[in-house]
């Protein structure tokens, strides 16, 4: 069972959840909010408190702020792990020898240590397609891999002309990591991709599974109702597209990442149709949209299905970039019939059933409300979209006491029955929102819990060859 501690703390963050979903519910009635402008909010800053962004590698992790489109508030966070200083060349050498069967054993078993014991001290058992998992042992970080190329200390990343501070790609000898784009939770009506829970996580996958996070800052409720969320999403996936196509344009033209840093600072500025672009620079220099995983936390979970499904059908029209995996993590699918689980948990731990039911009032326009709605119930006929055996595969984490755990787990089935790579891991004793809850943070359940995510990720985002270098 969860600790008191927990149960306490749920008490107080559904007393104020309620309060606050009425109150924008009763505010929707009387002045048809969500009518008026798409510019919309991402954030809700007398709710919780934001991260600063900090754009060196002080803690491991250097992130910045984007505005993606000039005509809504939609914006991302990127984190940028220190991994991408390490040369290409060296880790090619040393994952080589790794591979060598003559090489020392011990070897492979430091490298491990990485992440962890070798079993990262997780005790699982196999049902049905579900692995339950328990604790799992700190990470050991004193072994991490040396930089290359730039240094983590602030005073030697300033720029010639002293104003910038952060870390800026210079030459053309960049690691290349894949691109992981994040979608957050809140019900759809609260919670954003600065804030301090939602930061430390996505530190932790960055480093945890070593790619760049894209944290999606989409529009809430019942500022921008469905699909403002949703689209949200997508125009991302684009944004990323079109950034991967400018850094190659720039490449072609002989301005991107030149030795000099002297040129460097105004070399991503190239046109296109619209006129003037700026190439984002780090994704230039070190992100492969080619390895792109979509993960979304509960109701982000909702959006990073849709944007998966939306690229499936796109195609080749998303060149280079490639969708080869989501995780969905105890998402907010909802549906008419009920559940054992619902029966059973429906006054559940920090969301429960009558709540979610009123986010997804204050979330669906007027006259929409129906929890078999393609935005609630993945698996309605009207869902309409590309056959589920066209889906990337697909990592579904669940929650012991948490009402909805039978639905993601029923959709992760489907995927199943048409031969997608579909595990579920559901971990015991643990709540909606375990892993990504500011209370919840450093509990066992959230540390094991990113690195099972890592170990499954991994197997899709690897280099050819490398798959069993982790």
């Amino acid at each position: 069972m969860p600790s008191i501690g927990v149960k306490l703390y749920s008490v107080f963050f559904k007393f104020m959840l309620k309060h606050r979903l009425q109150s924008r519910l009763q505010g929707t009635e009387n002045d048809a909010v969500g009518g008026g402008g798409t510019f919309g909010v991402t954030s809700r800053p007398e709710e919780e408190t934001a991260a600063a962004a900090n754009p060196s590698f002080t803690d491991g992790v250097a992130t910045k702020d984007i505005h993606v489109d000039p005509l809504t508030s939609l914006s991302i966070r990127i984190f940028l792990p220190d991994t991408c200083l390490d040369s290409p060349d060296t880790l090619n050498k040393s994952r080589a020898r790794m591979l060598d069967p003559r090489s020392d054993p011990n070897e492979v078993l430091n490298r491990r240590s990485s992440y962890g014991s070798p079993n990262n001290g997780v005790v699982s058992s196999s049902n049905g397609g579900v692995v339950v998992k328990r604790a799992a042992h700190a990470i050991d970080s004193s072994n991490r891999r040396k930089s290359y190329g730039g240094s983590v200390d602030d005073s030697n990343l300033k720029s010639e002309s002293g104003g910038y501070k952060g870390y800026h790609p210079v030459g053309n000898n960049c690691r290349r990591l894949p691109v992981m784009l994040q979608f957050h939770g809140g019900g759809f009506v609260s919670g954003s991709n600065d804030s301090v829970a939602n930061d430390f996580f996505c530190r932790r996958i960055a480093k945890f599974c070593d790619v760049i996070v894209l944290a999606v800052g989409y529009r809430l409720a019942p500022e921008n109702k469905y699909p403002a969320a949703f689209d949200d999403g997508l125009k991302v996936l684009h944004w990323l597209a079109k950034q991967a196509n400018l850094a190659e344009c720039s490449k072609s033209l002989g301005t991107g990442g030149g030795a000099d840093s002297r040129r460097s600072e105004s070399s991503w500025h190239i046109p296109d149709a619209f006129g003037a672009s700026m190439v984002e620079p780090w994704l230039a220099a070190h992100g492969d949209p080619s390895r792109c995983v979509l993960l979304g936390v509960s109701c982000g979970g909702n959006i990073a299905d849709y944007v998966t499904r939306k690229a499936v059908e796109a195609g080749k029209l998303l060149d280079p970039v490639k969708v080869v995996a989501q995780v969905l993590m105890y998402p907010f699918f909802n549906g008419s019939g009920p559940t054992q689980a619902e029966d059973k948990l429906f006054n559940s731990y920090f969301y429960d059933k009558a709540m979610c039911e009123l986010a997804w009032k204050v979330f669906l326009p007027e006259g929409e409300f129906n929890l078999d709605h393609p935005a609630a119930n993945p698996l309605v006929p009207s869902r309409g979209g590309p056959p589920l055996k066209q889906m990337p595969p697909t990592l579904t984490v669940v929650a012991e006491h948490d009402w909805m755990r039978d639905r993601a787990i029923a959709y992760s089935e489907e995927l199943r029955k048409v031969k997608v790579d579909a595990p579920v891991l559901e971990y015991k004793d643990a709540v909606h929102e375990f892993a990504t809850l500011d209370m919840l943070l450093k509990s066992p359940q959230a540390q094991a819990c990113a690195e099972d995510i890592a170990i499954w990720v991994k197997k899709y985002i690897s280099l050819r060859g490398y798959e069993f270098s982790y």
